[in-house]
């Protein structure tokens, strides 16, 4: 059995719906989701999906070997980022495939800060006549790691961020379980 970990900073809707897509596969196996935010919705969640949860700070996560232990101990063969906003330290680029979705078509829009609303709004100041997703791997820089998959949404004149945001969440919720399972499984 193949199995993944989630990574999330906010509400955790793209972990849920990643979860919910490989609840009934005998396969794959959602093994934890992790958040660096003790209060974020995504640990709400994964309580409600029967999926356990590790919360871990700053120090945890780049001055330790505590997550990339947890992450060993309990075989994770894939980490997939969904709205988790920090950058990933070196051990755990050096130990696992990580793949992470970005709400625009990089390199555009993509960088430090670059993310969620963040992002439709640049889109939409900028007259974009598309938008869409990028499913990447990770490496050490924000949204710089080898494009797996991109799928495009039309932008209109009278978009507005709100409009564009909810167009590339209809994309993310598509596309991103069945690139993580073609991903997981090819390993």
């Amino acid at each position: 059995m193949k199995k993944i970990a989630i990574f999330a900073s906010g509400s955790g809707s793209n972990a849920e719906n990643i979860a919910r897509f490989f609840k009934e596969r005998e396969n794959l196996n959602i093994e934890c989701i992790y958040s660096n935010k003790n209060d974020a919705y995504v640990l709400q969640r994964a309580h409600n999906l029967l999926i356990p949860s590790k919360v871990f700070t700053k120090n945890d996560f780049y001055f330790s070997d505590i997550i990339l232990n947890d992450l060993k101990n309990r075989e994770v063969d894939l980490i997939v980022l969904a709205g988790f906003l920090w950058l990933v330290p070196q051990n755990l680029i050096d130990n696992f495939p990580i793949i992470n979705i970005h709400p625009a078509l990089l390199p555009k829009y993509g960088g430090k800060g670059m993310y969620g609303d963040n992002v439709h709004k640049a889109v939409v100041a900028n007259g974009e006549k598309e938008s869409g997703i990028t499913i990447h791997y990770v490496n050490d820089k924000y949204d710089d790691g080898q494009i797996i998959f991109q799928a495009k949404c039309e932008v209109l004149p009278t978009d507005t961020a709100d409009d564009v945001a909810k167009k590339v969440h209809q994309l993310e919720y598509r596309y991103f379980p069945e690139i993580i399972e073609k991903v997981v499984l090819s390993l």
